[in-house]
């Protein structure tokens, strides 16, 4: 059991918790904290080649854009509704999922979860270190290309995961603090980017789209609600654990669809904008250079530190929800060590992608986008649960022995692992990617990328037919 010092004190900027419940008087926090949160977390720029992906598939620009307010708004309510669980029961959401799956049988969904964090920071941080390159050829001379410049290339990458790791390991009191206040720098930064790339846009092509099927709208917004809120589900109570139990349910999901919805439908609105007239976007293996393509030479630095910096604001984030999954894996070590070895996986990840791979953007999105199944099934059993449970046992979630009132059988809730597994594989069945097609991915359901939807219809009513959420209330 990983055991630290169990207070923040409120003169000190690093957080000294693991996982451990916050105590009720500690909880002080109110959702508009969240709200900066998660809109910080989604002003980064790989927003725009999801827009431009939805192009690609063949929807015309206004298809793209409601794509992006249903895809972006309806997970991030989902985000919001699990952010509930951590008002409730104080700790982060992978060790609250201890008490739906038990003690052992929480380590699948955990591992899934840490999985799908060191994955997004990879891709922040490679994307980053592309634009770090970039900026260093515009105001040094140096070659652009990573292969090219091997040194400066791990040296971009070291200096993006350092800025990452400060306010990551200080921890939630900094992390919100600087959340909220980069968010008015790096926006705006980010709108006069936007300004200068409306202007670049073949309005002619835009209007002359043909609108695509309603099948490929539905896939759409699988595609988004995949790559934006979904992903971050599971992560959502570590930020939420810190506020207060007075707080109402409507105005947590109300703060993180609203928040992290505003720059999302933005951007990748625009990004369905810049394609429509180019489609280079949709295939470029650099979005970050393609991007910088369709901009005046004046406008590249500060399009390069606006790129940066709204990567280095989702990864706090990231990095700093990896390193509790860490710790709720059992491993002991204090956060901000766990923080540290999250930090070497991704920078070692960064050097393989950029400096060693053909290839980063496809085969590790398409990756990604796997881990939507498992993340889906996780959170149809969890939130399945949540209707019923309105409290967590604080000494429970942390003894890993017989002991705990989560051991279940030899640490396992059997429906509610049973649900999570079965619903995997079912909606792998219907998905269809670069590795793999499934059995019944040809099918209408499986054609339309509604695999993810399938997982959580199975994992949701599978556990609440097994009695699994009856049991919650007990």
């Amino acid at each position: 059991m990983v055991r630290e010092a169990t207070t923040e004190n409120a003169e000190s900027a690093l957080e000294t918790r693991g996982i451990e419940p916050v105590p009720e008087e500690e909880r002080t926090g109110h959702p508009m904290q969240l709200f900066w949160v998660w809109f910080a977390a989604n002003i980064s720029i790989l927003g725009l080649p999801l827009g431009a992906t939805l192009v690609a598939e063949g929807l015309s620009f206004w298809q793209a854009a409601i794509v992006a307010v249903i895809g972006s708004v309806g997970s991030f309510a989902i985000v919001g509704v699990v952010s509930i669980a951590g008002r409730r029961g104080g700790a982060p959401g992978l060790t609250l999922s201890r008490a739906v799956f038990g003690v052992h049988g929480n380590a699948g969904p955990t591992v899934v979860s840490l999985i799908s964090r060191l994955g997004w920071e990879t891709v922040n941080t490679t994307t980053a270190a592309f634009a770090l390159l970039s900026l260093c050829a515009i105001l040094f001379g140096t070659a652009g290309e990573a292969k090219a410049t091997p040194l400066l290339t791990i040296i971009c990458i070291a200096i993006f995961e350092l800025l990452t790791m400060v306010v990551s390991g200080l921890g939630h009191k900094v992390l919100v603090a600087v959340q909220r206040w980069a968010t008015w720098v790096f926006g705006a930064l980010n709108i006069v980017v936007a300004i200068s790339l409306v202007a670049t846009i073949d309005w002619h092509a835009v209007g002359a789209a043909s609108p695509a099927p309603i099948g490929v709208v539905i896939a759409g917004i699988g595609t988004i609600a995949a790559g934006t809120g979904i992903g971050w589900a599971n992560a959502s109570a570590d930020m939420s654990r810190y506020q207060s139990p007075a707080v109402k349910a409507g105005s947590l999901v109300a703060s993180a669809a609203v928040g992290a919805g505003i720059p999302l439908i933005l951007l990748i609105s625009l990004g369905s904008l810049l394609s429509a007239g180019d489609p280079a976007l949709a295939e470029a293996g650099d979005p970050v250079a393609a991007i910088r393509a369709m901009l005046p030479a004046w406008m590249a630095v500060p399009y390069l530190i606006a790129a940066v910096g709204g990567l280095l604001l989702s990864n706090h984030l990231s990095v700093y929800s990896a390193g509790l999954s860490t710790l709720t894996m059992g491993i002991n070590i204090k956060r901000v060590y766990a923080v540290a070895v999250d930090v070497v996986v991704t920078f070692l990840g960064s050097i393989y992608f950029m400096l060693v791979a053909d290839s980063f953007y496809d085969p590790f999105v398409t990756f990604i986008s796997l881990l939507a199944i498992p993340i889906t099934a996780w959170l149809g059993v969890f939130l399945t649960d949540m209707l019923h449970r309105t409290t967590y046992d604080p000494a429970g979630l942390m003894d890993m022995r017989s002991t705990s009132s989560y051991w279940y059988r030899g640490g396992v809730e059997p429906r509610a692992f049973f649900a999570w597994a079965l619903a995997i594989v079912v909606g792998y069945l219907f998905s269809s990617n670069d590795f793999f097609t499934g059995l019944l991915a040809e099918t209408w359901l499986g054609e339309n990328g509604l695999g993810w939807v399938i997982t959580f219809v199975i994992s949701a009513g599978v556990y609440a037919l097994l009695g699994g959420s009856r049991k919650a209330a007990a």
